[in-house]
């Protein structure tokens, strides 16, 4: 746990570098929830979400039973279930009234300038162990970063005189994501800090474009993306403040024992991710990254999912990279280096949907030759005009356009249509496997889509729609009144002064504009030769792996969610 409060020496004004007490002590305001005495439930709760949160806790409890009986002790399981609730906001004070103060102390050399450029403070990070700036020395950001460009994280500092450093949430080759609390509105929060490297923040720009318009776009939530709260530089980098939220879904599954889910949970989010598609469908943006690490529970003990993680998306028209997606759940089309679309989401969406009823991803490619044998395992082999669509065929056709042999590390070698959907997933489920099914479609062009999706008797068999209301004509009615509703502000009760910031570089240039300018021939539109995959995607090992171990490798599997114990979920088995 955190160390108890340091009082400073000054009578209010500046939060000091440690947490509140709520935070800590385990107060009834730290999130703690009994098992045994559930919330009252609002009268517009749909019935997904109350047979989703009734499973949620039944899975809690066969899991705390199963702790329990293996010696774990009760309290340290509801310690687990906890979640950071916000508190008081602290007021916010001049950064020259500030340096009259006795509380100028705790400013070091470096930051009695820089404050300078800050008009409200409401943090100074005291009595944490501050790095000092060499203030004639540029070198590593005058001691600010570490060799490979990243922040020098420093628990209990301050980020622009406002947020609090509380812990390292991940780590991955873009930068870090930390867990803060934002002292201007007492809100947990989580913060992707860019790397100092140029390359990263072109990138991280494009996600905040995207993660702005979504903010707009979905003003009311309901469609079950990340909220952005805000973005700035601080000490030369881009900073992403985003709303804080718990584990992913890998975590959620590796928890379970990789046993797998009900249908009922998976119903659950499925609908949910299927409204964050059809959002990003309906302004034709790319997620290229959609899988269970990217999926994140709102609450540790609730069925409320979001996605997260635009750091790879893009604009339809705007595409920048030819080689995208983490493996298991890349598209049959990036593999083979064709153009690509929104629908290479819905197959990732596919996937996903798999591994959470079986517990193991269905398409566990040690590298993409295995990869596309994999899905051919299933699905059989393509057809020879989608695979003469290819710019990347002779890696994996003969010139016959029959499948090139494939063994893996275990020897096996896996044949073209000799298992069956239903077989791999070992599930009577009609409904479900046939929703899977139409998900996992060689062309793009006929897979399902998301409002198709909703319409689904998968999805449409355990719920009770409200009278003359769908949940397809629901979010379709959101998506069509949300440009209406885009100007209006966040729920907060009082605006809160965004932090200073300066934007240092443009945006990247599009996929398009590059092949243009550089007057480089296509076929349909494809490039021949794949370019360089953006680097939070450069930790996809090309050798042989388990997918237990696979996972271990991605360092950009962050999750912005709070983890009350380090490297830990919150239910491990």
């Amino acid at each position: 746990m955190l160390s108890p409060k340091v009082s400073l020496p000054a009578p209010r004004l500046i939060s000091n570098s440690a947490t509140t007490p709520s935070l800590r002590n385990g107060s009834p305001s730290s999130g703690r929830q009994s098992l045994s005495t559930p919330s009252p439930v609002p009268s517009n709760v749909d019935e997904d979400e109350l047979l989703g949160d009734e499973e949620m806790m039944a899975y809690i409890r066969r899991t705390q039973a199963r702790r329990l009986a293996s010696g774990a002790r009760q309290e340290d399981l509801d310690e687990m279930l906890k979640f950071p609730e916000p508190s008081p906001p602290v007021p916010p004070s001049s950064p020259q009234s500030l340096l009259k103060s006795s509380q100028a102390v705790y400013l070091s050399e470096y930051e009695r300038k820089e404050i300078l450029d800050y008009p409200s403070v409401y943090c100074l990070g005291a009595n944490s162990e501050k790095k000092p700036a060499t203030l004639g020395n540029p070198t590593n950001n005058y001691g600010y970063d570490d060799e490979r460009g990243d922040y020098l994280v420093v628990q209990h500092d301050h980020l622009a005189y406002r947020y609090e450093v509380i812990g390292t949430l991940g780590k991955g080759s873009f930068g870090q994501v930390l867990q803060c609390r934002d002292h201007a509105t007492g809100q947990s929060t989580a913060i992707k800090i860019i790397r100092n490297k140029k390359r990263f923040h072109h990138q991280a720009l494009v996600e905040i474009k995207i993660l702005d318009n979504l903010r707009k776009w979905d003003a009311e939530e309901k469609h079950h993306v990340i909220k952005m709260t805000e973005h700035f530089y601080f000490r030369g980098h881009l900073c992403i403040a985003m709303e804080l939220l718990s584990i992913n879904l890998y975590e959620l599954i590796k928890a379970n024992g990789f046993v797998g889910f009900t249908t009922t949970l998976i119903r659950r989010f499925t609908s949910q991710m299927l409204a964050s598609l059809a959002l990003m469908r309906h302004h034709r943006i790319v997620h290229c990254d959609l899988k269970p690490e990217n999926v994140l529970l709102r609450r540790p003990d609730k069925s409320g999912i979001k996605v997260i993680d635009f750091g790879s998306s893009c604009f339809e028209h705007e595409k920048v990279y030819t080689y995208i997606q983490s493996r298991f759940y890349r598209s049959p089309e990036v593999i083979l280096g064709m153009n690509y679309h929104m629908a290479i989401d819905m197959w990732s969406l596919g996937c996903i949907l798999a591994e959470l009823y079986t517990g193991f991803p269905i398409f566990p490619g040690e590298n993409e030759q295995e990869q596309l044998s994999c899905i051919m395992e299933v699905l059989g082999v393509p057809d020879k005009e989608l695979i003469n669509r290819s710019s990347r065929k002779k890696l994996f056709f003969d010139s016959t356009g029959a499948p090139r042999p494939v063994v893996n590390s275990k020897g096996r070698r896996r044949k073209p249509g000799t298992k069956t959907l239903a077989q791999v997933l070992r599930c009577d489920d009609e409904g479900f496997v046939d929703f899977i099914a139409k998900c996992l479609v060689w062309d793009p062009e006929r897979r399902l889509k998301p409002a198709p999706a909703m319409r689904h008797p998968f999805l449409s068999a355990g719920r009770k729609p409200k009278p003359g209301l769908s949940t397809a004509a629901s979010v379709t009615r959101s998506l069509l009144s949300s440009s209406s509703v885009s100007h209006r502000q966040s729920k907060v009760s009082a605006p809160v002064q965004e932090t200073p910031r300066k934007s240092l570089i443009g945006a990247p240039t599009p996929l398009t504009a590059r092949v243009s300018s550089a007057r480089a021939p296509t076929t349909s539109g494809v490039p021949s030769t794949p370019i360089a995959t953006p680097s939070n995607h450069s930790n996809v090992p090309t050798t042989s792996t388990s997918h237990r171990s696979y996972r271990n490798t991605q360092a950009n599997s962050v999750s912005y969610h709070h983890s009350p114990r380090a490297n830990s979920s919150y239910i491990v088995s």
